[in-house]
């Protein structure tokens, strides 16, 4: 009975929170997307290939969450845009406090699109609302097919999932016929697009789509 309720007011304290993030990025007509992944899924990559399609069209944003070194968000920052650390020391997941303390060194009114690059995990991430429009899972084909069931809730809550390193898909046994049943029984409404860090494909095709998204919200304020 403790554990639940400490867990409860843990989630309740986060959501409080989160409210007042999501209630700055709308007023500010900001896009954030929390980008979630398991470690190895080639999160960072994904993004520095994001980055590389649409800096110079828009003013971007990274809050990047690490553990304890700040090596992805060296790695962002020479794509030429504005990078946060966060180093969580041990915890899983990023909440919507640290995000919150994150926003005073990038403010979400100096920019279009933030991303927030979450600690590589298949499970706490998906507990904690960070106040975010939307959630984008990258998925390895060398993870394997068992992890849709083994970990629904990432996907469920994804919006997105970006199908990684499809390029060693001829090397693994990953099946995509069984990777597309199991995410109709989870999250049918999900949108997928196939891509490849290493190569690059892909990637052009999800940059576009995002490039719209950012467009729909600005539009509105």
């Amino acid at each position: 009975m403790v554990q639940i309720a400490l867990g409860s007011n843990i989630l309740g304290a986060n959501e409080l929170l989160a409210r007042k993030n999501r209630k700055l990025f709308e007023q500010d007509g900001t896009l954030v997307i929390n980008l979630m992944s398991s470690p190895g899924a080639g999160k960072t990559t994904i993004l520095e290939r994001s980055l590389e399609g649409i800096t110079g069209k828009l003013k971007i944003g990274v809050i990047e969450g690490d553990l304890y070194t700040d090596q992805d968000a060296q790695r962002i920052g020479k794509k030429g845009v504005e990078v946060v650390q966060i180093n969580t020391e041990g915890t899983c997941h990023l909440d919507a406090g640290m995000v919150n303390k994150a926003l005073e060194r990038l403010p979400a009114s100096d920019y279009q699109l933030v991303f927030i690059e979450n600690v590589g995990n298949l499970v706490c991430p998906a507990e904690f609302d960070l106040g975010e429009d939307f959630r984008v899972v990258v998925f390895s084909v060398a993870e394997g097919n068992d992890k849709l069931l083994k970990y629904p809730l990432i996907f469920r809550e994804a919006r997105v999932i970006l199908l990684n390193k499809i390029d060693l898909l001829a090397y693994t046994d990953f099946s995509l016929e069984k990777f597309q049943e199991d995410l109709a029984q989870i999250n049918p409404s999900a949108i997928v697009f196939l891509v490849s860090g290493r190569t690059g494909e892909g990637v052009k095709e999800w940059t576009e789509w995002l490039l719209e998204e950012v467009s729909k919200k600005q539009n509105r304020f």
